[in-house]
């Protein structure tokens, strides 16, 4: 027998190749990680679907110590160090040998034996390939009838025709003692008769895919995906070595620290216990009474509660993460908030790079490194920004993002302007809210512009009550005069008045619903916003999605900085100009002498109105807001456009062109009292449904759900991706010895799943990110590749 050394003292054997001067060993891996459950337990707590289990957090527990035990195999050992060749065999497959062994010692019930040795054999892979198997092989394809297991875990063959004890008996008794230890059991007495390690695994591995190869309940699928995500979490936090964060930066005292005398609708948030429906005005302080009630309802719910704000527009991210830095109180010693933004690719990137297995120490693992401790400062953190399609990732479920499911568990999630959403998202949105009750979460719905049929389907998706409150009346005096103008906004009439309002002083904001008629109109005006204003960098500026998130950052805070809230007593003329799309209608608090903008459904209106006169602090009184027909629909349907039309027609045609709250309540009515509004309903119920079906009912909990992914993004039709220039940054800030994988984000550009043809997209799989063509520059973003010239 050749190529086998003498028995490894346990102190010697390794889980992690990092780093190199001191490598991490299986004893301290294994302490660390079965540690760290704690800390997701005290985060968590028993709520919701979790306090039905009582044995959940001590079968997670002894998971954790356990799941990595099969690193004592010689195979993994030598991979682990410098030099070392893959070993090719499963180490969480050998570890349920130790299972099985411990448990058989402990004399485990079944049930705990069974989800224990589940949780250690699907910490990297799932059990069962799926319907469109994706990534790394599952258990089930690796391990068949036609393994030889004792080539693989007792004595596997060299090339040079010996062989290498797997695990040699002096370093198993060590172990085996170590472990019956921390679980305070006496060390299994070996018996002549009893099975070697490899068929221990063998039998085990069997006795899983029996019992999860069949669907089971959704209830009991949904508790195994939980505690997936619980071992997971708990392995990447100990493996990065961050430690879940106790400070949250809103305190349960948060409205009495207000400047302000609160509004009777932020006192009656504050008062709120359990789910909340709140319709306030644009600039009667939303944000702060959706942070007063999350902030009651600390008192209200176990562990250590998560806030989790959420926006419909990932490019809006930015500035509702500065609003909320500048506002809370940061932990001792810190002078900000350390408030978390999820960007969902270079998220996705991180949580796939810190599932991936140890090899030899390289510069790739330092890299590594970085994104393990990226990924868990995601985790760590108990104050997030993220939209809900990001959320939703966790329906995936799977080694990568089951501690995603896991982590909406006793969350309170705040979703702002949810108006935003066309009717399948809504309803998607709502299944979500549906399964986060179940969890033991709460949600607060926030908008100026919630219409009946969305409160009633949110209302009927939710089994605990849902308190509504309103605004009183008068809480936002009147602050604009409707205009409907017939021709479009970039027509000779329009781009006139607009120049004229420049002319006379006044700082205009106009508002399109594409990108490149946005485009355009910044190229015809910004001269004359720059004549007016000769002095001043911003005079003009450009706002939409297409941007690079760190340009569209820098734009964000020059346009808050020199469009503010008009002060009380404020006079002075203004002047500029911000041409934008619907990028700009939540999160920033901007405010316009004058507003012109493309018509679009009822809310979005209302929005864009609000950024008009905001607080109605004008000089003037009631300022002109002039709503332009759209020269076509899209991006919206056509039936919520004209829905929206004929209801500001009749609106105007009483007579009155006041613009109120009440009257938006009207106009909303109108809107959906309509065939349009009717099917509008009756698709977010159909929506709502068949993602709870398909997405969110965990039959099959450990068999591969990759395929979600790419439907997933596919029905949200959203994406992020960086342009071919950026390319080699973003590779260099990923995979780069320096580099910060989170700052990636700043290269990424929100665009539409169905918009990537147009730019020519290329996925690329190393960077897990499409890469798109196109012309971009830091004023106007990004403009579809010039067409070539045909030659005749």
């Amino acid at each position: 027998m050749t190529g086998t050394p003498g028995a490894r003292p346990l102190t010697q054997v390794l889980a992690k190749s990092k780093p190199v001067k001191d490598p991490e060993r299986l004893t301290s891996h294994s302490l660390t990680v079965y540690e760290t459950v704690s800390q997701v337990e005290a985060r968590i707590g028993r709520t919701g679907l979790l306090a039905a289990e009582p044995d959940f957090w001590s079968r997670v527990r002894r998971a954790a110590l356990l799941h990595d035990t099969g690193k004592i195999a010689e195979g993994f050992q030598r991979q682990v160090r410098p030099g070392g060749a893959v070993w090719g065999e499963r180490h969480e497959v050998l570890s349920l040998a130790y299972v099985d062994l411990l448990a058989t010692a402990g004399r485990w019930p079944h049930h705990d034996h069974l989800m224990i040795a589940t949780l250690v054999a699907t910490h990297h892979r799932p059990l069962f390939s799926g319907a469109a198997p994706r990534g790394k092989p599952s258990l089930d394809a690796l391990y068949t009838s036609a393994t030889r297991w004792d080539e693989a875990f007792t004595r596997t063959p060299d090339p040079n025709g010996g062989s290498t004890v797997q695990v040699q008996r002096g370093t198993h008794r060590e172990l085996l003692a170590w472990f019956a230890g921390m679980l305070r059991l006496d060390p299994p007495v070996p018996a002549r008769d009893d099975p070697t390690l490899a068929q221990r695994a063998r039998l085990s591995l069997a006795r899983l895919f029996v019992a999860w190869e069949r669907p089971v309940a959704p209830e009991r699928g949904l508790l195994a995906v939980l505690a997936q995500g619980a071992v997971t979490l708990a392995d990447r936090a100990g493996s990065a070595h961050v430690a879940l964060q106790t400070h949250l930066p809103l305190t349960a005292d948060y409205l009495a620290r207000l400047s302000h005398t609160p509004y009777p609708h932020q006192r009656q948030a504050a008062a709120t216990d359990g789910h909340l429906l709140l319709v306030a005005p644009t600039g009667s302080g939303k944000t702060e009474a959706g942070l007063a009630w999350a902030a009651s309802q600390l008192a209200h719910l176990p562990g250590l509660p998560r806030v989790v704000w959420t926006l419909p527009y990932r490019a809006s991210l930015n500035a509702a993460r500065q609003r909320l830095r500048a506002t809370l109180t940061p932990a001792p010693g810190q002078q900000q908030p350390d408030i978390g933004l999820l960007h969902g690719t270079v998220a996705h990137t991180l949580l796939t790079e810190a599932t991936q297995d140890d090899c030899a120490p390289t510069q790739a693992h330092a890299t590594k490194a970085r994104q393990q401790a990226g990924a868990m400062r995601l985790f760590a953190q108990r104050l997030r920004v993220a939209t809900p399609h990001q959320l939703l990732n966790g329906a995936i479920a799977g080694p990568a993002y089951s501690s995603v499911l896991l982590e909406q568990a006793n969350s309170l999630f705040v979703l702002d302007e949810l108006h935003a959403y066309e009717p399948q998202t809504f309803g998607r949105i709502c299944a979500a809210m549906r399964l986060w009750e179940h969890l033991g979460s709460r949600t607060a719905v926030l908008s100026a512009t919630l219409a009946p049929p969305m409160i009633d389907i949110i209302r009927e998706s939710l089994t605990q009550p849902v308190t509504l409150h309103r605004a009183p009346p008068g809480t936002s005096p009147v602050r604009h005069q409707l205009a409907l103008d017939d021709e479009p906004i970039t027509e000779p009439a329009g781009i006139a008045r607009l120049r004229g309002w420049l002319t006379e002083g006044h700082s205009v904001l106009v508002i399109v619903n594409r990108v490149a008629t946005a485009q355009h109109l910044y190229a015809l005006l910004a001269d004359d916003a720059r004549k007016a204003l000769p002095d001043d960098p911003d005079a003009a500026l450009l706002l939409h999605s297409r941007f690079r998130n760190r340009d569209r950052a820098a734009i964000e805070t020059r346009l808050l900085k020199r469009h503010p809230e008009r002060a009380v007593g404020e006079r002075a003329a203004r002047g500029g100009l911000v041409v934008a799309t619907q990028a700009v209608e939540v999160s920033l608090q901007l405010d316009f002498d004058r507003g012109a903008v493309e018509c679009a459904p009822i809310e979005a209106v209302a929005q864009r109105a609000g950024r008009v006169n905001r607080r109605g602090r004008h000089p003037d009184g009631a300022v002109e807001f002039r709503v332009h027909r759209a020269e076509t629909e899209r991006p919206y349907a056509k039936g919520a456009m004209d829905a929206s039309w004929r209801a500001l027609t009749r609106h105007v045609e009483t007579g009155s062109a006041a613009l109120s709250e009440e009257t938006i309540d009207t106009l909303l009515a109108d809107a959906y009292d309509t065939p349009w509004g009717r099917a509008w309903a009756e698709e977010a119920r159909r929506a709502r449904d068949e993602f709870t079906e398909t997405f969110l009912t965990f039959t099959d909990p450990f068999h591969d759900r990759g395929e979600f992914a790419h439907r997933l993004s596919e029905q949200f039709d959203s994406v992020e991706a960086v342009h071919e220039d950026d390319a080699p940054e973003f590779h260099t800030l990923v995979k780069g010895p320096d580099g910060d994988p989170l700052l990636a984000s700043g290269l990424l550009i929100p665009l539409r799943y169905t918009q990537l043809p147009a730019y020519r997209a290329r996925y690329d799989r190393t960077l897990h990110v499409h890469v798109i063509e196109g012309r971009y520059n830091e004023t106007l973003g990004l403009r579809p590749p010039e067409e070539p010239e045909t030659v005749l």
